[in-house]
C-alpha cells in the first residue's frame, strides 16, 4: 500500500485542469491512509487549506466532524486506525465566484477501486456529502434522504452531509441528525476504535 499512496503523492494528472481555475494551483495530493485502518472517512475533495497544510480536514470542518464522531485529533490523524480517502485527492480549486469546484471525475476513475480494494479492514465507513455517497453507496437522492435513510446501512456505514459551516441552516432544519443519528455514531466510533 506505500506504493500506491507514493503513486497517488506523485499524481500530476490535472495539472492543466487546476492551472486553468480560478486558483491557478498546482496539484497536491493528501493520500492519507495505511494498511489496517478500521475507520474509512470519505468526502469529496480538499479544501484550500488542506492543500495548504496537506492535512485532511484541518479546518473547521474537520473541527465539526471530529466532534460528530467523538474522536479526539491524536485518533482521526493516526493514518493506521482511520483512513481519509476523498472523492478527489487535490483540492480541485474555485471558480471566478468563488464557489469549490466540483471534485474531478478522472481522480476516482483512476485511483479508488485500487484504494478501497486495498482498505481490506475497515470495518466502519463514514460517506461525507453527496458525490462521496453516489460513489460508495450507489445512491441517486439528495443528501438529506440518504442521510435520512441511514439507519438502512449502519452500523457498518453512516451518511453525513458535509460539516462545512455551511450547513449550519441545515443542522437546524434537521434536528434529528443530532439527537438520533450521532449518538449512535459516536457509539460505534468507539466500539471500533477501542476494540
Amino acid at each position: 500500500m506505500s506504493d500506491l499512496v507514493a503513486e497517488i503523492t506523485a499524481c500530476r494528472l490535472c495539472a492543466d485542469r487546476f492551472a486553468e481555475t480560478h486558483t491557478a494551483h498546482a496539484p497536491r495530493p493528501v493520500a492519507w491512509f495505511r494498511p489496517g485502518a478500521r475507520i474509512l472517512i470519505s468526502g469529496q475533495a480538499p479544501g484550500m487549506r488542506v492543500h495548504e497544510t496537506g492535512k485532511p480536514f484541518n479546518d473547521r470542518s474537520g473541527d465539526r466532524l471530529r466532534d460528530w464522531l467523538g474522536m479526539s485529533a491524536a485518533e482521526f490523524y493516526d493514518r493506521g486506525r482511520v483512513a481519509v480517502v476523498p472523492m478527489a485527492f487535490c483540492f480541485p480549486g474555485y471558480d471566478a465566484r468563488g464557489a469549490d469546484l466540483p471534485p474531478p471525475r478522472l481522480c476516482r476513475q483512476t485511483w479508488h477501486d485500487r484504494v478501497m480494494a486495498a482498505l481490506d479492514t475497515v470495518e466502519l465507513s463514514v460517506i461525507v456529502g453527496g458525490y462521496s455517497q453516489a460513489y460508495h453507496m450507489g445512491v441517486k437522492t439528495g443528501v438529506t434522504e440518504t442521510v435520512q435513510g441511514w439507519r438502512d446501512h449502519a452500523p457498518r456505514l453512516f451518511p453525513l452531509p458535509h460539516p462545512s459551516w455551511r450547513n449550519t441552516g441545515w443542522l437546524k432544519k434537521n434536528p434529528w441528525f443530532e439527537a438520533e443519528l450521532l449518538p449512535v455514531l459516536r457509539a460505534r466510533v468507539r466500539e471500533v476504535l477501542d476494540d
